[in-house]
């Protein structure tokens, strides 16, 4: 039955929640919601915790909702503006090109007489290099030491900048100080100085103008960031690296890989080995400390530390990384001789300002240095003090050696052989000639028709100078010879003969003859003159007896043959010295020379004899022994050799006949070693001992032809 009043009949369901109150059981279904489900309420709201926390949390969630929304809002517009600032950069920047050589000064390089380089001077540029053609393995070092990172990411790192404060910061430095973090983007934006070019109007010098672009605040540092940001914009990695192969400083005056590579290995950066590369990379952290011209052993430790990281990263094999430690790299030989530059030094002084001490352009000089004479004397200087001189001296000497008609082959401006822009003792020292003065008097004689068989007197002797009063020369023996030769008087370095034999020419004349032959220094008024009182430098010195050994003519010491400019084949200007005019008869010249020859065979210059050849030459010792000196010439050669202090302290137990004369033997033998001798250019006197003595100041003893040839001179006192 189904009608109304018909029961239902109890449902299995119902049966199994029967035990549930009637209430429940009377409630609505939920219905279903899509799937089947019935419709769900609404969460109720969580209500905000009452009391002071509450309203503390409410107002710390409020005012970082404020902060929030004002910093990704600041953050936008800053990003925008710094896109902006990156893009306009960009837009600015040159080509590569014309970036890869930013000097402001030109660069010097110097080639001895047969053609080969010895000395580089100014900024060196050899060329511009690609980092996609030079040396894989300079190009690893570079980026193995320098920016890990390099390719991967957009011109800054802040994981780097982070690491540099970091490390800034626990080292007790300020964070922009010390590690700076940059990559090599930002190194490049540095060595472009944000890309303002070198003013000389603005700044006063390059090295004020380098200091202000390595300036590391905060506000440049952003300018940098910038900078770096707009390059990766415009230029490729391999661009951006390219022009940091070629700009970067790596000491010695050389900017880019491609002149330190030929500075110091003689090779170009395309050719360099993995341990020449690591030499060149290590020195970007200090390229005047890692130099390997300063301190070798030094560079090749940090070159270990770059090899390690081109291994670590991958760049190396084990097996390479072994080698290139187990095979250091050397330098070439003009680097690792740094031979002459002393003489460079002298050369770039010399020449004309604007094509060497401050040239634009790369210049390249020809010089007269025969390398094998300069180490020839630097090995001698060595050689003496290390055997001849006590431990602890602080004496110092010099050497000149040129060829007859002033070609200067060598040059050492002080014990110190290998340094570069130090004070040279050859060609900048005016000290006082001494006995090396005596040679100018008899030159006059000689000149004036005296035999060097003259006979002169040597005597207690006095004189009265006009001002000073009486003035009584001795001689350094302290003792008297009687009647001597001019020869003798000379051979054993006599002052009263000497004195006496130039107030009988004329002091005049003796000082017109001194001069003729080179000596441009202030030459004394008075009688000491010929006791060598006036000062003069070695190198002018060494010139004066070079014309003595030419038979009688004046030279001009010169260092530099010719000069141009890199690439073209025409020389701007030729040599600037050189033989001049006659100043004495070339027999006088011959008998003088036969004088001063007698002076190293019997006289006060037998240290200085070498076996074989024959040698002219003086001893010079000054009052107070504060300087002595030797110069004397063979055939061929003539070499002068100063020794003293630079504070002008007496020397101990010195004079010229001693160390100076065994420099200068030691020099000579080893410049002469392997050749044939040549013969000196000299002559024996053929006139028979005259019987009249010189007096020196009366008119007894004076010969006709000396009085005829002073009236046409206008010499006398």
């Amino acid at each position: 039955m189904t009608g109304p009043n018909r029961s239902r009949p109890t449902l299995v369901a119902e049966k199994r929640y029967s035990g549930q109150p009637k209430a429940a059981a009377s409630k609505p279904r939920r219905k279903p919601s899509g799937g089947g489900g019935g419709k769900r309420r609404p969460p109720a709201k969580r209500r905000a915790p009452r009391g002071p926390l509450g309203w503390i949390w409410a107002m710390v969630a409020w005012i970082f909702r404020v902060i929030w929304g004002v910093s990704w809002r600041i953050g936008l517009v800053v990003g925008i503006i710094i896109a902006g600032a990156v893009i306009y950069t960009a837009t600015t920047l040159p080509p590569v090109s014309e970036l890869v050589d930013g000097r402001a000064r030109g660069s010097v390089t110097l080639l001895d007489r047969s053609g080969q380089v010895f000395a580089w001077r100014g900024d060196q540029f050899g060329g511009m290099i690609d980092a996609q053609t030079v040396s894989p393995h300079l190009h690893n070092a570079v980026v193995a030491t320098e920016d890990k990172r390099f390719y991967r990411h957009f011109g800054i790192s802040p994981r780097g900048v982070a690491s540099a404060i970091r490390i800034n910061m626990r080292e007790g430095r300020g964070p922009l100080e010390g590690n700076g973090g940059s990559t090599i983007t930002q190194q490049t934006a540095k060595l472009l100085c944000l890309g303002t070019p070198y003013d000389p109007e603005t700044w006063e010098s390059e090295a004020e103008y380098e200091a202000d672009c390595r300036r590391t605040t905060l506000a440049r540092k952003v300018r940098e960031a910038i900078y770096a940001m707009a390059m990766e914009v415009s230029y490729s990695k391999e661009d951006i690296l390219t022009i940091y192969l070629n700009r970067a400083y790596l000491g010695a005056g050389t900017r880019g890989f491609e002149a330190a590579a030929q500075r110091y290995f003689g090779i170009s950066a395309n050719e360099v080995n993995p341990s020449q590369a690591a030499i060149l990379a290590g020195l970007l952290k200090a390229p005047t400390t890692y130099a390997p011209t300063n301190n070798l052993q030094r560079s090749w430790d940090r070159a270990n530390v770059v090899i390690g990281l081109m291994e670590d990263q991958g760049y190396l094999t084990a097996a390479q990384a072994r080698d290139a430690r187990d095979n250091p790299a050397g330098l070439s030989a003009a680097a690792a001789a740094r031979a002459g530059g002393y003489f460079a030094d002298w050369v770039m002084d010399s020449g004309p300002e604007f094509f060497t001490r401050n040239t634009t352009e790369d210049v390249i000089i020809r010089t007269t240095l025969d390398p094998r004479i300069q180490s020839a004397a630097e090995e001698a200087l060595i050689w003496v003090f290390e055997n001849k001189v006590r431990e602890g001296s602080e004496a110092q000497a010099a050497i000149v050696v040129m060829s007859a008609d002033g070609a200067v082959r060598a040059m050492v401006g002080g014990r110190n052989t290998q340094a570069s822009g130090a004070f040279n003792r050859a060609t900048q020292a005016l000290r006082q000639t001494g006995s090396l003065f005596k040679p100018f008097v008899y030159a006059t004689a000689l000149e004036l028709g005296m035999s060097p068989n003259d006979i002169v007197v040597d005597e207690p002797f006095c004189m009265t100078v006009p001002g000073s009063g009486e003035w009584c020369p001795s001689n350094y023996s302290r003792d008297f010879s009687g009647a001597v030769t001019l020869t003798e008087a000379l051979t054993r370095s006599l002052n009263i003969p000497a004195v006496k034999v130039s107030e009988q020419v004329g002091r005049d004349n003796v000082r017109t003859i001194a001069e003729g032959f080179g000596v441009q220094s202030d030459l004394a008024a008075g009688p000491s003159l010929a006791l060598g009182v006036s000062e003069s430098t070695l190198i002018e010195m060494t010139g004066a007896y070079a014309g003595i050994l030419n038979g009688g003519s004046s030279v001009t010491p010169y260092g530099l043959v010719e000069l141009r400019l890199q690439g073209d084949d025409v020389p701007l200007m030729g040599t600037g010295g050189g033989i001049g005019e006659r100043v004495i008869r070339e027999d006088a010249a011959r008998q003088l020379t036969w004088m001063m020859h007698n002076v190293v065979q019997n006289g006060t210059g037998q240290r200085a004899r070498v076996d074989g050849w024959q040698i002219a030459g003086k001893t010079g010792t000054t009052q107070a022994a504060r300087d002595a000196w030797f110069i004397g010439f063979t055939g061929d050669y003539v070499a002068g050799v100063w020794m003293g202090y630079d504070n002008n302290t007496p020397l101990t137990g010195v004079t010229g006949s001693g160390l100076p004369a065994e420099i200068w033997h030691e020099t000579m033998t080893r410049v002469l070693t392997g050749m044939q001798p040549v013969p000196l250019p000299m002559q024996a006197p053929p006139e028979p001992v005259r019987a009249a003595p010189v007096n020196g100041g009366g008119q007894q003893g004076r010969d006709p032809i000396v009085d005829l040839l002073n009236a046409i001179l206008g010499g006398g006192n």
